[in-house]
C-alpha cells in the first residue's frame, strides 16, 4: 500500500503530458465533444442576424492581431459563413493594422466558398488611422474616410458601397475585439448614430463589455473560445471552437483529477511517516 502512495504522489511526467496530448488531439481530430446550451448574449446575436432582411448591409470591423487570431479566427468565419447564408452584404474594415491581412484572408476564403462576389456581395476597405475619427466620420459620409477600397478602386464604382453613406445604411456592425476598440465603438457609432452592434471579444476583453450589453447598447456580444463554440452549435456547423472547447474542457478535467490524485498520496506517505 505504501508503494501504491508513493507512485501516486509522484507520477511520472511523461505520463501527464502523454494524457494531456491524447485530451487534446482527440476532440480536434473527432470534432466531437460534450453537448451545452449556448449563451444567451450569444444566441441573442445570433437572432439578430436570422431578423435581417436578406441584402442589408453588415459592417465588420477587424480589431485583433495574430496574438488573439486562435480565439477569434475561427468565429470570424463562421460569422462570415452565416451572413452569407442570409445573403446579407459584407463591409470589411479595421483599426488594428497588423491584424487586417487575418480579415482579409478570412473574408476572401469564405467569399469563394459559398461563391460571394467581390464589389456586389463583399468589399475590403482597409485602414485608415484615428480611431475615433474614423468612427465619427463614418456617421456623415463614409466616402470623407474611405473614398476609395484596398485595392484603389473608388466607392461609387462598387455596386456593394453606391447607396452605402452612413450608419443609416448599415443594418449592424460586428466588432471583432482584442483591446478597447469596442468602446470606441459604443460611445461613438451606437450613442452618437444608434448603430445596432454586436461584439465579439477574447475571453479577457469579454468583463469588460459585459456593461454595454446588460445596458442594451449592443444587441449581442460573443465572448472567447466558448462564444465561438456557442456559435457554432447556433448555425448547426461545429468546427475548431467546438472541439477546442472540449479539448479545454477535458484538459482541465485531467488537471483536477492529477492535482486530487497527487495530493492524495502526499497526504498518505506523510501519515505513513
Amino acid at each position: 500500500m505504501r508503494e501504491f502512495f508513493e507512485r501516486i504522489s509522484k507520477i511520472d511526467r511523461r505520463i501527464i503530458y502523454l494524457l494531456v496530448f491524447i485530451g487534446v488531439t482527440i476532440p480536434l481530430l473527432t470534432r466531437k465533444g460534450f453537448e451545452f446550451k449556448p449563451l444567451q448574449e450569444v444566441e441573442t446575436a445570433y437572432n439578430f442576424i436570422e431578423s435581417l432582411p436578406e441584402g442589408s448591409n453588415v459592417l465588420v470591423s477587424i480589431d485583433y492581431d495574430a496574438a488573439s487570431m486562435p480565439e477569434l479566427q475561427p468565429l470570424l468565419e463562421v460569422m462570415l459563413r452565416h451572413l452569407f447564408r442570409r445573403n446579407l452584404k459584407v463591409i470589411m474594415l479595421g483599426h488594428w493594422p497588423l491584424g487586417l491581412p487575418l480579415g482579409q484572408i478570412a473574408l476572401e476564403k469564405i467569399a469563394k466558398e459559398m461563391g460571394r462576389k467581390y464589389g456586389e456581395d463583399y468589399v475590403f476597405l482597409g485602414y485608415r488611422p484615428g480611431i475615433a475619427a474614423v468612427i465619427l466620420n463614418i456617421g456623415k459620409e463614409i466616402r470623407g474616410v474611405f473614398d476609395v477600397d484596398y485595392r484603389g478602386i473608388y466607392l461609387d464604382s462598387l455596386p456593394i458601397m453606391r447607396n452605402v453613406h452612413n450608419y443609416s445604411d448599415i443594418a449592424l456592425l460586428i466588432g471583432f475585439e482584442a483591446g478597447s476598440v469596442g468602446d470606441f465603438w459604443v460611445q461613438f457609432a451606437q450613442a452618437r448614430f444608434n448603430q445596432k452592434i454586436i461584439l465579439t471579444s477574447t475571453a479577457v476583453v469579454t468583463p469588460d463589455l459585459y456593461p454595454y450589453y446588460q445596458a442594451k447598447q449592443i444587441v449581442g456580444l460573443i465572448g472567447g473560445l466558448r462564444g465561438a463554440a456557442d456559435y457554432e452549435i447556433l448555425v448547426k456547423k461545429k468546427g475548431f471552437a467546438y472541439a477546442g472547447m472540449t479539448a479545454q474542457t477535458i484538459i482541465h478535467i485531467i488537471i483536477v483529477a492529477l492535482i486530487l490524485i497527487g495530493n492524495i498520496g502526499y497526504l498518505a506517505m506523510r501519515r505513513v511517516r
